[in-house]
């Protein structure tokens, strides 16, 4: 599993990062949250291939969230794509996207299937499920969890040993969760397999003002992407329009216990951003300013 930031800032696009845009690479597949305008433009830019996106989850209808995403989808026609496109997002969504669709002279040449969410729905796909919530922002948002499914347990080779299981298929069949049979006797997994061990989990908080829900959806994370769109001298006003503050984000990751914190959505008034990451650090030190084309790998847990 990889990140990779596409645009890392809000509002509109200044001379230093682009509007909203994560992908994830996951095996076979990308995921993409949120497509701000001139997302297909970063997408040239970066390592990830735009016909590889399988799945777009908008956090919201604000323009620097969902602009992307008319001239990524006519890219994607006219580079022959023939899989269905899927685009999730909150209340609206559909609507918008099926009147993006009619824009100018233009046919699809795939289908874009496009649902909206309620808060607290959870979408399950093999290997992994993606949950949403209600962020705490000035319009109808969402925010997201990515988790894999739960892996087997460590093999014991020693139990195995002691059970006469020899090496090869069978162990492979173990491993996969498969009961085997071996002389007359069935040998179940949790017989030669430790306990489940957890799969990545990414949570991204869209725009929002600090909420304990999401807190809570954090929990134990491997990875935070969260609202920074502004330092705490200006707390009133990120409060004002539904955003938090480097402090705010920073503090959300320390009480879910996260392993990193990626802060994005950084107001275009900052060239110079030492002054959210400094103030972010002194509450969580694994926390960093998301840069342009930054790419993070997602390691397994053991």
């Amino acid at each position: 599993m990889k990140l990779v930031f596409l645009g890392t800032g809000g509002t509109y696009p200044s001379k230093l990062r682009n509007v909203t845009s994560i992908a994830i690479q996951m095996p076979g597949e990308v995921l993409m949250f949120d497509c701000g305008e001139g997302t297909q433009r970063q997408l040239m830019h970066s390592p990830i291939s735009f016909m590889k996106i399988s799945k777009i989850f908008i956090s919201h209808l604000h323009a620097d969230h969902f602009l992307g995403l008319p001239g990524l989808i006519q890219s994607m026609s006219l580079n022959g794509r023939e899989e269905p496109l899927f685009i999730f997002g909150p209340r609206e969504t559909k609507s918008n996207v099926n009147s993006m669709l009619k824009l100018g002279y233009f046919k699809c040449g795939f289908e874009v299937k496009t649902k909206d969410l309620r808060a607290g729905t959870d979408l399950h796909f093999p290997g992994y499920k993606v949950r949403s919530l209600q962020a705490s922002h000035s319009v109808p948002s969402l925010a997201f969890s990515l988790e894999e499914d739960p892996r087997p347990g460590k093999f014991d080779v020693k139990k195995a040993a002691r059970l006469g299981i020899p090496e090869g298929p069978l162990f492979r069949k173990l491993q996969e969760g498969r009961t085997v049979s071996l002389g007359g006797r069935k040998i179940d997994p949790d017989q030669v397999l430790g306990p489940p061990r957890p799969g990545r989990k990414v949570v991204y908080s869209g725009d929002t003002k600090p909420s304990k829900a999401i807190t809570a959806m954090a929990k134990g994370a491997d990875v935070l992407i969260h609202d920074c769109t502004l330092d705490s001298s200006h707390s009133k006003l990120a409060s004002d329009f539904g955003h938090s503050t480097a402090a705010e984000a920073a503090q959300v990751a320390k009480d879910a216990g996260v392993g990193i914190l990626f802060l994005v959505h950084i107001s275009p008034r900052y060239d110079d951003t030492s002054i959210l990451e400094k103030e972010a650090r002194s509450i969580f030190s694994e926390s960093h300013i998301a840069q342009e084309f930054a790419e993070h790998l997602v390691r397994l847990r053991e």
